[in-house]
């Protein structure tokens, strides 16, 4: 039985991710510092799954705080999502992204070194495509960005690809997200992020249960059926078993691989909004605003990669994404 290091473990994607490798028959050890996750998204995963697991709480910037982690167990390959990952906020506070998200991978770089761990998939995104590409992103598009989150993306993307060039034994997975909303059917895990949402679906959940007043839609005079902007939204769980596809091909092949894990195709932000209303029964308030600089019109998925090199396909459609959404809000309206 393999032991996977899931660094962010608690997180949106972590969380499910971690159920995921629990149910396939992994160990884990998780590592978090709960910047913007809940200790209580740790018991939901033993309640979900029934099974334990070594927690650490553990910063990814202390390197003999990861070197810890690595002495104490035998990691066969590592899923690194911890980061900081808010858009805005990392135009405001450029010196925290990056040596949080640069400086956090290349300390956890030394200590899989250093342990001769050899396996490592990276969380990264579709921000990496910044704005001059056209639609659907291939994976061998060039890479870019318009913020200093999405340039600690791009940066890691190429540290990680030049580490595994200086070592043919390392394998290197970089997982290129799309938009992830839903939950865990069970409605125990979802996305409770700290203080007011940046992302469409916990903003309208929260709208939903009475915590914020409006929607704002970002600009409503895009090239694109309805005005607003389009983006590849993926459910949650299909993303969470993305990863077990490629630890299964990290295992088994040597180098790096960049691969997106999408839908291929692109909802409105108003397709998103009325899916929701149809899941909880009500209306939701909204109202259009000016458009969010750094923001474009249209942005989906090529995914034959995925198909072909991992055997794997999204399988929820969007009224299933906001259904397990709404589960999740309703049950959880204070969070987690």
């Amino acid at each position: 039985m393999k032991n996977i290091l899931v660094t962010g473990g608690a997180g949106f994607i972590g969380s499910h991710t971690c159920v995921e490798l629990l149910e396939n028959g992994y160990n884990i050890i998780i590592m978090d510092n709960f910047s913007n996750s809940k200790p209580e998204a740790l018991d939901r995963i033993k309640k979900i799954t029934n099974k334990d697991f070594v927690f650490y709480n553990t910063d990814i910037t202390d390197f003999n705080g990861v070197c810890k982690i690595f002495e104490e167990n035998k990691i066969d390959a590592v899923i690194h999502f911890a980061g900081f990952k808010a858009v805005g906020e990392s135009v405001q506070k450029p010196i925290d992204y990056y040596s949080n998200n640069i400086t956090g991978t290349l300390e956890l770089l030394k200590a899989m070194k250093k342990y001769n761990c050899k396996n490592i998939v990276f969380s990264s995104s579709a921000t990496v495509y910044g704005m001059n590409n056209p639609v659907p992103y291939e994976e061998e598009m060039p890479t870019s960005a318009t913020n200093p989150y999405g340039y600690t993306k791009v940066m890691i993307e190429r540290i990680l690809t030049d580490i595994s060039k200086s070592d043919n034994e390392l394998s290197v997975i970089l997982l290129r997200y799309f938009n992830p909303i839903g939950a865990h059917k069970s409605g125990l895990i979802g996305e409770d992020p700290n203080g007011i949402p940046n992302n469409l679906l916990p903003y309208i959940c929260q709208v939903a249960v009475g915590k914020l007043k409006q929607l704002n839609v970002f600009g409503n005079d895009y090239n694109t059926p309805d005005g607003t902007g389009v983006r590849d939204y993926i459910h949650v769980v299909d993303l969470a078993k993305g990863h077990l596809y490629a630890l299964k091909y990290a295992f088994e092949n040597k180098g790096t691989e960049t691969i997106n894990l999408g839908t291929g195709k692109g909802s409105s932000v108003l397709e998103v909004l009325h899916s929701f209303e149809k899941a909880c029964g009500k209306d939701i308030p909204y109202r259009f605003s000016e458009r969010r600089s750094g923001d474009i019109a249209e942005c989906y998925a090529d995914t034959s990669k995925a198909k072909k090199l991992l055997n794997w396909s999204a399988q929820y459609n969007l009224d299933e994404m906001t259904s397990d959404s709404w589960n999740f809000i309703r049950n959880n309206p204070e969070g987690l």
